[in-house]
């Protein structure tokens, strides 16, 4: 229920607000690029992309973003979505000092190179592909309505809050509530027998697809990448689940999160919003599949840079750099 109020007032708070926020974000972003470096920036601030990816779909209802930023925001979210993975590896690290950093955020390094080695090629297919593909999936999502219309018993009380306090208060509150909801389920997850879900699922990433099926499940159910990867963060740093076991998982958890963004979009009854996460969903599921399909020269090359990561301090530095200056130059260089 406070999930469906945030979604609400978010886009009563955006709809409000778009004479202000439109020209603001004009100048921030007067190239598509720069909407892509804005969402996968925010999304290490936020360390949620699922936020990032909600706000998106807002700016879009709103007419503030075109069809291509809101690819390219949604896409963003992705690229920066394993901060909260390196994050949650930071944790770990001073909670159990038996290794070092470098070798706590491992898993976090990995994350990000298989998160990158999908969602890069997937932004720019997809980005191509857009103005093609948009058209049959905007038939197809047309049809996708909810008949109770959650949402609208949530109106009356947001556009009472949103002209009581204004539109960018609102919109502030809508964020806040946004983001507190999801961690609040986060934090309803951690109450889960975390043991058994170990025993019962984990023990049997060592099938390829079995192990892409369980981190697809396990992210789509519970919407939350910070848990389905979350959970398996001690795990891997005490070597109980082997990097070759990992990696099916973390493709099937990188797909899993869109699921969320896709119910955001088909809540707020944008078509077109549902059919560009649908060509970024497709898209990153085709070259998933084909990861999967040479799935042990795939793992050999990113077991190679991931060693290389963990070996070469410069290298390491480096790549955490270029994790950090990449959305950057996108959003500031033209």
């Amino acid at each position: 229920m406070l999930f469906l109020f945030a979604v609400q007032l978010l886009g009563t708070a955006t709809d409000a607000a778009a004479p202000v926020l439109k020209p603001v974000f004009s100048r921030i972003s007067v190239e598509d690029t720069a909407t892509l470096g804005l969402s996968w920036f925010g999304t290490y601030v936020l360390a949620n992309g699922s936020v990032i990816a909600a706000l998106s779909l807002s700016f879009f209802s709103a007419g503030i973003v075109s069809v291509p930023q809101l690819f390219l925001m949604v896409a963003g979210s992705r690229l920066g979505a394993a901060a909260i993975v390196v994050f949650i590896g930071v944790l770990d690290y001073f909670q159990k000092e038996r290794y070092s950093l470098q070798k706590s955020v491992s898993m976090g390094l990995l994350t990000f190179l298989l998160t990158h080695s999908v969602y890069v090629p997937v932004t720019v297919l997809g980005y191509i592909a857009l103005p093609y593909f948009r058209g049959p999936f905007y038939s197809v999502s047309s049809g996708w309505t909810l008949r109770s219309q959650p949402l609208s018993f949530f109106h009356p009380l947001t556009v009472a809050i949103t002209t009581r306090i204004g539109p960018l208060l609102s919109f502030l509150l809508a964020v806040g509530i946004l983001f507190g909801s999801l961690r609040l389920f986060d934090r309803l997850l951690t109450s889960v027998d975390t043991a058994t879900l170990r025993d019962r699922f984990f023990r049997h990433l060592r099938n390829t697809w079995v192990s892409f099926g369980i981190g697809l499940l396990v992210t789509g159910v519970t919407t939350s990448v910070a848990f389905s990867l979350g959970v398996i963060v001690p795990l891997y740093n005490r070597g109980y689940v082997k990097r070759d076991e990992l990696i099916p998982y973390v493709l099937g958890a990188n797909l899993g999160t869109l699921f969320d963004t896709l119910v955001v979009a088909i809540l707020l009854e944008s078509a077109v919003g549902v059919a560009v996460v649908l060509v970024l969903l497709v898209t990153a599921t085709l070259v998933t599949l084909i990861a999967l399909v040479v799935h042990d020269s795939y793992s050999r090359l990113i077991a190679v840079f991931h060693d290389r990561l963990l070996t070469d301090r410069r290298l390491f530095v480096g790549f955490v750099l270029s994790l950090l200056l990449g959305p950057l130059v996108l959003l500031f260089v033209p």
